[in-house]
């Protein structure tokens, strides 16, 4: 009773401390709010008094305005008044709607009357009453006029009268930090509300009124905080001692059950014991422990029969035997690297690290090792703990997969070469046909020699020789296509890649009317892949182009465009793009499956070989359907790695290139 005595009057003592708190940073806000609103007019006022210096030059006057409206947003009109009262002069703010385009200024000039009328009686600037202006759309704004009255030489000259927004008083006073979290707002005597400003309505809970003295007239102004009472828990503090006597009766309940526990922890710990040595035993990936002078401790049965000796031997080796003999030195120096005391913190536990380890029959096999410190009861470092994965297996799984896909890759190229082999037929008929016709007639004129057969055979050979050598470029281009099997990556130009395939796309191109164009930037980048795999990709994409125009587009609209840019100093795009009709979204989302074709005679691998083969090289391969800044066709596009190239001179640097052939 008396813990619940206590606890209610902290509560309410700490709830009306919370409520004094609030209400004085309300206080202290609004007295500064106030503060800076009359700062403010009176700023503007100063700045009124410099700018009736400029009354008797127009032009300067107007330019001064104009500048002076557009620094204070709080200004909204500035007139200059004859001493007839008529208006002389009149510059409205330029970031602002103008203030009287709904009513006339002349329907609005009582206030404004009876100020610049004191003004004149006190000869000193005097604020109007504030009052309510219509706006264009249904709103209005609260202003009121400053007037400043204006003297020539001992005589009346007129007067400055200057019109100010109250709401952007009032946006001012309020950094936007407070404004989150207060309204303000300038009020009458009735509380009704003039203008306001801030991002919530204030609760009504927490809240503070102060005047704005000024020549002519008085402003009050409310300062409102959205915040609302304060709850049963108004601080932390409270929350603390509410918690703590919670708490503190929770604990006498748990030391009733406490020595229970203990009783069946002990029971517990030695089945966990028991439990861990039988899981430790089933495990096939091996444990190693070591001290840190780098002496086996312990080792599970998985790892024993992994490098097959017995634990005895292993915690008596001075040298592990599992270690090759020709390595022996090099894990010495790095045992003692990692076994060194200042390591303990620095080596992550699960990043492991390859190396090879003996087998007691002498065979090396490679395994994966992640340690780990072991740290005793007391905190200590006592030594390592280790993890070790025989990893031959994956390893031979590796070489297997990557054999298997080379021989995929092979399979793909012939695969090619054979669908092209009727376009050869097609290529070598022409040149086979005219060495044919040539030698029918060399043969007719060897039977009927005359003065000009000499000179005719002669020619009649050089056009053989000719056709012969076409037919031999041909057949050398398949040939270098099929024949290059080495994989390994070198620094090459584009142009040599395009050079190597081209011949090979053109005899698809000839054969179904597609005109071929390239565009490379000069000089041309250079990349760093294998070449044979980049030249098969090139020629896969460009086939498909060519196959997607066959029978889908207008001869005189089918072309073929192979295009590379430089589009990031580390890497290199290549596009590859036709006109014909376009990949709709659903086969889009299955063109790189594996074994996926809309053809009946494909293997659906070209794509997918292509893919594997960018990204092996650390690129990326995609497409667009429609090619951007068309309606038609399909853009295919792939990166690779950029090689390093000097620095270009100013008489080396030139503008891209487009060939057409």
């Amino acid at each position: 009773m008396l813990l619940g005595v206590a606890l209610t009057l902290l509560v309410l003592l700490t709830a009306q401390h919370e409520d004094a708190r609030v209400q004085d940073q309300v206080d202290a806000l609004a007295a500064d709010a106030a503060a800076k609103v009359r700062s403010e007019l009176l700023r503007s006022q100063q700045s009124l008094l410099a700018l009736a210096a400029h009354a008797g030059a127009p032009q300067r006057w107007d330019a001064d305005a104009a500048e002076l409206l557009r620094q204070n947003t709080e200004l909204r009109r500035i007139e200059r008044r004859g001493s007839g009262w008529q208006i002389d002069a009149a510059v409205d703010s330029p970031i602002a709607p103008p203030l009287f385009a709904v009513i006339g200024r002349g329907d609005s000039d009582i206030d404004a009357t009876a100020a610049c009328a004191a003004a004149r009686r006190s000869a000193a600037p005097v604020f109007s009453r504030s009052y309510f202006v219509p706006l264009a759309g249904g709103g209005g704004l609260e202003v009121l006029d400053l007037c400043l009255p204006v003297r020539d030489g001992g005589r009346d000259a007129g007067y400055q009268l200057a019109t100010l927004s109250l709401p952007a008083l009032l946006a001012a006073a309020l950094t936007p930090e407070q404004a989150r979290r207060h309204e303000i707002s300038f009020i009458e005597g009735d509380g009704a509300r003039l203008a306001r400003s801030g991002l919530q309505r204030g609760r009504g809970v927490y809240r503070a009124d102060r005047l704005v003295d000024l020549p002519g007239t008085t402003l009050r102004l409310r300062l409102d905080s959205v915040a609302g009472p304060s709850g049963p828990v108004p601080n932390l503090a409270t929350a603390a001692v509410l918690g703590l006597s919670v708490l503190l009766f929770a604990l006498a309940l748990l030391l009733a059950g406490d020595v229970a526990r203990r009783a069946r922890a002990e029971s517990l710990r030695a089945e966990a014991l028991a439990f861990r040595k039988a899981m430790e035993d089933s495990l096939i990936t091996g444990l190693r422990a070591r001290d840190l002078q780098g002496h086996i401790t312990y080792v599970n049965p998985a790892f024993c029969a992994m490098v097959g000796f017995t634990p005895e031997a292993l915690r008596e080796a001075q040298v592990p035997p599992y270690w090759p003999p020709e390595l022996a030195e090099t894990y010495r120096l790095r045992q003692d690297m990692r076994l060194a005391p200042g390591n303990a913190a620095q080596t992550p536990s699960r990043e492991g690290f390859e190396t090879l380890f003996m087998r007691k029959n002498g065979e090396r096999f490679a395994v994966m090792i992640y340690e780990a410190p072991l740290v005793d009861g007391q905190g200590r470092h006592t030594g390592w703990m280790s993890a070790v994965l025989d990893i031959s297996a994956q390893r031979r799984i590796e070489d297997l997969s990557r054999q298997q896909q080379e021989r995929l890759q092979a399979t793909a190229r012939l695969a090619t070469i054979g669908e092209m082999a009727s376009l050869l037929s097609h290529e070598l008929n022409q040149p086979l046909a005219a060495i044919a016709s040539y030698a029918s007639g060399s043969l007719n004129l060897m039977d009927r020699p005359d003065d000009d057969t000499p000179a005719l055979l002669r020619q009649a050979m050089q056009r053989m020789a000719e056709q012969a050598e076409r037919a031999g470029r041909v057949i050398k281009s398949v040939h270098d296509f099929v024949r290059r099997r080495e994989q390994l990556r070198e620094t090459i130009g584009v142009e040599l890649l395009l050079d190597a395939v081209l011949p090979l796309v053109r005899l698809q191109a000839r054969k179904s009317g597609t005109q071929v164009q390239t565009d490379l930037p000069q000089p041309a980048p250079r990349v760093l892949c294998d070449r044979t795999m980049v030249e098969q990709v090139l020629l896969n994409l460009a086939r498909n182009a060519i196959q997607a125009m066959e029978h889908s587009s207008d001869p005189a609209a089918r072309v073929l465009r192979l295009r590379v840019r430089q589009s990031h100093e580390r890497w290199v795009t290549f596009y590859v793009a036709d006109a014909g009709p376009g990949i709709g979204r659903e086969l889009g989302a299955r063109l790189f499956t594996p074994f996926f074709t809309t053809r009946s005679e494909g293997m659906g691998l070209g794509l997918s070989l292509c893919r594997t083969v960018v990204e092996q090289h650390g690129g990326a391969m995609d497409f667009d359907s429609p090619v951007p800044g068309t309606r038609t066709g399909t853009e295919f596009r792939f990166t690779l790695p950029a090689a390093p190239l000097p620095q270009p001179t100013d008489s080396d640097a030139a503008a891209p290139q487009a060939l057409s052939t």
